[in-house]
């Protein structure tokens, strides 16, 4: 397929894979942080980690954003659904995240809440549509990648005027979290470069990340999904590293501009507001990383209309995921993966979402080490020569 299998050739791998051997020091070591989760799980299913020197090695940010939803807000989201009675609507992520005292919106929904899983924001205000005497709302959640969705929810709703439809908004920000991971006291990790998030870029641009590589002269390279993309990136920041530059570099450049999407920037902004905190799982609360409707759009808040207020619940105690988050720790490192938390009963956030660090730890057997891939496919996915 065009801009797809050229993106996973095996042979191509090889030659970036002697590449990178060649010219990472070995007197030195690189620690690079990809931060969303879509290259965590690039870098396992393709066996990228693999493939790398000894002294490179990846380590696993918070670019999850069902995995650093705090307990709290889906404490909120059950009241809303088996409290306020109303119909809640979701991405699947969500239905299975354990909430305090092992409950889940899943859960809820088996003992008479009605929690509905959808696709789209759109469909969210087909339900609102379709059933004009109930309160619908929307549990929003995401990066900057699906904030403009919600942006354009929330005026066709103002402009249809959707009185039984809401936004339950969670949506965070990407750049706020570089900032607290090095920046904050105790949050602090040796991260030498940054790989950053393709998808949120294509919205936000690159430019956003040129504080990180002036201020904490930390290399950001701006990596796309395709294994090939992931490696290509590492070398350009191996690169960047061996010369003594911090600089912002797009990999990316078939879809993220320095600029991003300025039509998606501007409905964002006239919808939404930065607030002054949120707190984020494993990073604590974090100024201006998240947003807000605006007084314009107050009536469409759930928050609001629902008198929302957090609770004061904890993680599971033993579950790693805040440090996982950080990239302090490594699934491994937990106690509970592949015991007490498991895909079919997960314990923390990182194993339940498709985007979890966990989870693709399990799913790709890295806690299986040197078990063979399934008949008839290599590392690549691509069918084994006779």
């Amino acid at each position: 397929m065009k801009y797809v299998d050229e993106f996973r050739s095996q042979e191509l791998a090889r030659d970036l894979a002697s590449t990178i051997a060649r010219e990472a020091d070995t007197g030195r070591h690189y620690a690079i942080m990809e931060f969303c989760g879509g290259h965590t799980h690039a870098i396992f299913r393709y066996g990228v980690q693999d493939l790398m020197p000894a002294n490179v090695s990846f380590v696993h940010g918070p670019g999850c954003p069902v995995c650093v939803l705090p307990i709290p807000r889906l404490d909120n989201a059950i009241e809303i659904a088996e409290r306020h009675k109303a119909i809640l609507l979701t991405y699947g992520d969500m239905m299975r995240v354990p909430a305090s005292k092992r409950r889940s919106l899943l859960k809820a929904k088996a003992e008479g809440a009605d929690v509905r899983m959808v696709y789209s924001v759109a469909d969210a205000l087909k339900v609102a549509r379709a059933n004009p005497e109930k309160q619908v709302v929307f549990f929003a959640i995401g990066f900057e990648t699906t904030t403009p969705p919600t942006a354009v929810a929330l005026l066709t709703a103002e402009r249809e005027g959707l009185s039984n439809f809401s936004v339950f908004c969670n949506h965070v920000l990407t750049p706020s979290a570089m900032q607290q991971i090095l920046d904050v006291p105790g949050q602090s990790i040796a991260i030498d470069a940054f790989l950053g998030p393709s998808h949120v870029s294509s919205v936000i641009g690159s430019e956003p990340y040129e504080r990180f590589a002036r201020d904490f002269h930390k290399p950001v390279v701006i990596a796309g999904f395709e294994p090939l993309d992931v490696m290509y990136s590492a070398l350009m920041a191996i690169r960047q590293l061996n010369e003594g530059r911090a600089e912002v570099e797009n990999q990316y450049t078939r879809v993220v501009t320095r600029e991003g999407n300025l039509k998606a920037q501007a409905m964002v902004a006239e919808v939404f507001e930065l607030r002054d905190s949120f707190e984020w799982r494993g990073l604590g609360a974090v100024p201006y990383s998240a947003l807000r409707l605006r007084e314009r759009f107050r009536a469409f808040d759930a928050e609001t209309r629902f008198a929302l207020t957090p609770s004061n619940a904890t993680d599971v105690k033993g579950c790693e995921c805040p440090a996982i988050l950080r990239g302090q720790k490594k699934p491994l490192d937990c106690k509970l993966f592949g015991t007490v938390c498991t895909p079919d009963n997960p314990v923390g956030s990182c194993m339940v979402s498709s985007e979890g660090a966990c989870a693709a730890y399990w799913s790709y057997r890295r806690h299986q080490a040197g078990e063979a891939l399934p008949a008839g496919e290599d590392e690549f996915g691509e069918e084994a020569a006779a």
